[in-house]
């Protein structure tokens, strides 16, 4: 088995650093040998069948493309759960994992309570209501929705295909959640919200020479790019109908490009947003949002 790794690194050298490629290489064996790490590490298998050695060679001929191993596989895990992933939907990172977790510690800590400042209004437990902006593979809802069953979840996004796929994960996972096929520039509802949560396109034309070619070449790049001569464009359309639509008292969530936090925190005051909190991830870098709507 010893050798069989050896091999795979040596064929994917190229394409990822010695330190990746010693997760890859054993989440590979995993995957085609169905043995534990730790049966592969204690060389359990010294070879594979005829059939075995195709599908690994097939796999590495993909991976050596820069295709990424999610997709290669079709499947990751986010916040602890498993999901389906395919080029229709981004890959789920975990700089968006802290923004789930954000949200979730936040209401875990209030007991699920939303109070006005100043006022004499709350909304507690099964009251409270989630809407999720371009969910994409669903992974922010349907976190969300597993790890706070007290909430409502509804999760929108113009992609049919993302939308299938997000279906597919909510189902895996156990949770209920509304699905629906909206564009937040034209999303017209008389439901009212209490969080609002987005993970919107962010990474600007102009940034493409800096995208990775496994992120270039195969996620999509309508959940990816945004125009250079307005990089806020979702994030204004997402304040907009959230001023209307959440709840005294609740809060709207961005995950951001690192670059835009001071004019996005501007553009959400400028709304009448108050209590707007920035939060740095765990790179360092500007990346999430908070913000609270109190009229």
């Amino acid at each position: 088995m010893q050798s069989l790794l050896q091999n795979i690194r040596a064929q994917l050298s190229d394409v990822y650093s010695p330190e990746e490629l010693r997760g890859i290489s054993l989440y590979i064996l995993e995957k085609i040998t169905g043995c534990s790490r730790a049966e592969i590490l204690a060389n359990k298998i010294t070879e594979l069948s005829v059939k075995k050695q195709h599908e690994l060679e097939k796999i590495l001929a993909r991976l050596k493309n820069f295709e990424p191993v999610q997709y290669v596989f079709g499947k990751t895990e986010f916040y602890g759960l498993p999901f389906f992933v395919n080029s229709d939907v981004l890959i789920p990172r975990p700089e968006t994992e802290e923004l789930v977790d954000w949200i979730i510690k936040q209401l875990q800590i209030t007991n699920y309570e939303l109070r006005v400042e100043n006022q004499q209004s709350t909304r507690v437990n099964s009251d409270l209501r989630i809407l999720d902006v371009g969910t994409g593979s669903g992974c922010i809802a349907i976190a969300l929705a597993k790890n706070l069953p007290q909430c409502s979840v509804t999760a929108i996004d113009i992609s049919p295909e993302a939308l299938a796929i997000a279906q597919k994960n909510a189902e895996q996972n156990g949770v209920s959640i509304t699905f629906l096929e909206e564009n937040i520039f034209s999303f017209d509802t008389s439901e009212k919200y209490d969080i609002i949560v987005s993970n919107p396109p962010y990474v600007c034309e102009m940034e493409k020479n800096e995208i990775a070619e496994n992120v270039l070449n195969y996620e999509p790049h309508l959940a990816l790019f945004v125009a250079n001569e307005n990089p806020l464009i979702f994030y204004e359309a997402i304040a907009g109908f959230a001023k209307k639509q959440l709840n005294k008292g609740g809060f709207l969530y961005f995950e951001i490009n690192r670059a835009f936090g001071g004019k996005i925190t501007e553009m959400l005051r400028k709304k009448g947003f108050g209590n707007v909190q920035l939060r740095k991830d765990l790179f360092g870098n500007d990346r999430m949002l908070r913000a609270m709507i109190n009229c």
